[in-house]
Order: C-alpha cells, then structure tokens, then sequence
C-alpha cells in the first residue's frame, strides 16, 4: 500500500479523504487522531466491510496503525479493492511526535502539566498519591527510588507526581528515573525520550535484549517478558545505588486483578502496595498510584494534551500491557467492561472489590496459603 506522511496529510483538503483508525480497542482508549474512524479488521467481516462501503467512493481511504507497519499490509482485503488507499507513515506514534514542535512549546506543556497537578488535579491525583505513601510507608528517610517509566500514561504522571512530592521536602530521599529499553521500536523510543524531554523528567535509559528473548516463545510470552523487565530493573536499579524501584499500577489495576484472580486463577489475592524483592536483596518495589483512579490520568493526560506510548511489543504492535499474571490485554479489558457494567447496579462496587482483600476472615475461609504452606480449616475443626 502507498505511503503517506503527516506533512502530505496536513496539505490535503479536508473533506477529500477519510482517516481509520485500525487498531484495537485498548489502544485506542489512549487516543486518536481527531477525525478518525475506528475500522476493526481484525473483527467480524460484515462489520468492517460495511464500514468501508458508506465512505463515498470518491474520498481517499487513509489508514492507520501504531507505528504504520500493520497498516501497510491491507492490500489483501478484497473490500478495498478499487479504492484510493494509503497507509500513514509511522502511524499514530508518528502524529503524536510531530506535535512537539520548539522549545518554548516543550516549556509551556511542562508548566501546564505540573501546574495542573498542583491545582486542577490536586484532590484527584496528588492527595491519593500522597496518602498511599503515608499509609503503606512507600517513601522513607534515606530512601533512593528508582521510578521505573515505560512510557506510559501511568508511570509519566506518577515521575512527575515524585517530583511534586520531593519539592515538598517532608521526608530526604533521592529519585532516579529510570527507563529500560528491552527492544523497542525506534519510534516508541523516540516518543518515550520526547514525552521525558517536554515533561521535564531527566531519565537515565539502559538497554536489554527482552524483546528479542521471547520472540519465539508461544506459551504466556507476556508473563515471561515481565518477569524479566521486572529483573533488569531490579538488577540496574542495585547497581545505580537505589534500594526501591516503583511502577505505575493504580487503583484500577488492583481491583481488575482481584476479579482476574478469582475467575480466572481460581485464587483470592491482591497487588500488593508494597513488596520485598525475593532475589535482590534489600531491594523494594512500591507502588505509589495504588489509590489513584486511572480515569483522573485520562483526565489530566486529556487536559495537557499529552500523548503517551501504550503499544511496545515490537513484533506484535498490538500488545497495549504485559502484565505479570500471564493475562492477556484482552482479558483485562474484558474484566474492566465487567466491572464498569456491574457499576451501573451497584456504586460501590469497585470499593468493594478493593477491600475484600482488607476484610478476610480467616474463620470462613476453606484453605489458605501462609509463607508456603497451606493450611485448611480441617487441621484445627
């Protein structure tokens, strides 16, 4: 399929072509190009075909991907055949890195950000930040933490939000912001060192060779891959002097992982604010964002006009989070619809869902695992 780049797109009439989005839908949920159409071809075959047929046959069909690799592939679809098609260069990661434009513009964004933390954000983001610190002890006297930055959504906010904290000087502890490269796209990298640069945020940036480690790996490569993410940035953390390394997991994830457990690993367990490191020794991993709500990210990203990296897999382009428990994206946001559907009944549901895991009574429960062992309510009837 031809290729097509932004500055090509911008001189284009407007009304002449239709732009399509078609990538699915986690990653849409971190944004779109304005004006786009969301095309699934990945979906039913009667849906994207009909989709395809009520543009006027005289528009220009512009198609993109993340990084307009998938979309240079749609040649083979016999519902576009006869149509004008092009496939936009870099894809929505290339869009996104063509706003950041002059230096003064990189200031002006940083300031915005950080004063709407300040202000507009303040109850949403830097109180539940703050009081998750303070509750679970995750910063203490002495502390060097090495916040780990994907480049996502989650983890730019809370780097900012520790720069916010430390500004307040109520406890001396050192910060290192630290982002691993495990193989990614040159693209994703660029976003990810461009999102630093106009958020203010001085990362140091080491590489692996993850990504390329389970490539060939059929059974839960998502699980691999994070376990050994998880790996190099306790290794390299260590080796910089740090005693702690921080992720990004907010509210909503521990509530998807309550219910994920329970449906689908027949198991009630929670994640954990806070974590000894079983194989680094004195190393800890916290989890500051553990009482923020990911829709107030979506919020303050929205309000500042900030676009993060969601996508990282580089062979899949289609993998938005690898996550530790082996599930996959699409069980996460099969599990975020269930939970958002059982609102509709019940408002407290999510509240519920997290401190049930506050609220276990031994007396009632059949068997439970402690330090290994498993203990059955049996052994003491």
């Amino acid at each position: 399929m031809k290729e097509i780049t932004i500055e090509q797109l911008e001189l284009i009439e407007k009304g002449s072509y239709e732009l399509i989005d078609i990538r699915d839908e986690g990653l849409r949920d971190y944004g779109m190009i304005p004006g786009a159409l969301a095309v699934d071809f990945d979906g039913p075959e009667d849906e994207y075909k009909k989709a395809i047929s009520e543009i006027p046959a005289d528009k220009k069909l512009i198609f993109y991907c993340q990084i307009g690799r998938k979309s240079r592939e749609l040649d083979e679809y016999p519902c576009l055949e006869g149509r004008d098609c092009f496939s936009l260069a870099e894809g929505y990661i290339g869009y996104v890195r063509s706003k950041m434009t002059s230096e003064s513009e990189i200031e002006e964004k940083r300031l915005k950000a950080e004063d709407s933390i300040r202000k507009k954000f303040h109850k949403q983001l830097f109180s539940p930040f703050a009081k998750a610190c303070k509750t679970y002890k995750l910063i203490e006297e002495g502390d060097r933490i090495a916040v780990c930055i994907s480049g996502g959504k989650d983890s730019m906010l809370m780097a900012k939000l520790f720069q916010e904290i430390k500004n307040h000087r109520k406890v001396n502890f050192e910060l290192t912001f630290l982002v691993m490269d495990p193989g990614y796209n040159k693209e994703n990298r660029a976003l990810i060192e461009s999102n630093a640069k106009a958020l203010g945020i001085p990362i140091t940036i080491f590489e692996s060779d993850i990504f390329d480690a389970v490539d060939t790996i059929e059974k839960n490569p998502c699980y691999l891959c994070a376990r050994m993410r998880r790996g190099y940035l306790y290794s390299n953390a260590q080796k910089l002097g740090c005693n702690k390394i921080a992720l990004g997991h907010h509210y909503d994830d521990v509530i998807e992982t309550i219910l994920m457990g329970m449906l689908h690993g027949a198991q009630i367990q929670t994640m954990m604010p806070k974590l000894h490191s079983a194989n680094f020794e004195g190393m800890e991993l916290i989890r500051p964002l553990y009482l923020v709500r990911e829709s107030d990210i979506c919020a303050w990203r929205d309000y500042n006009d900030l676009h993060f990296l969601q996508c990282a897999c580089h062979f899949t382009d289609t993998c938005t989070t690898c996550h530790e428990d082996g599930t996959t994206s699409s069980k996460r946001l099969e599990t975020k619809k269930l939970i958002a559907q059982l609102k509709k009944d019940n408002p407290f549901i999510e509240s519920n869902i997290f401190k049930s895991v506050e609220n276990v009574n031994l007396e009632t429960v059949i068997a439970y695992k402690k330090d290994g062992v498993r203990h059955h309510f049996l052994d003491d009837y």
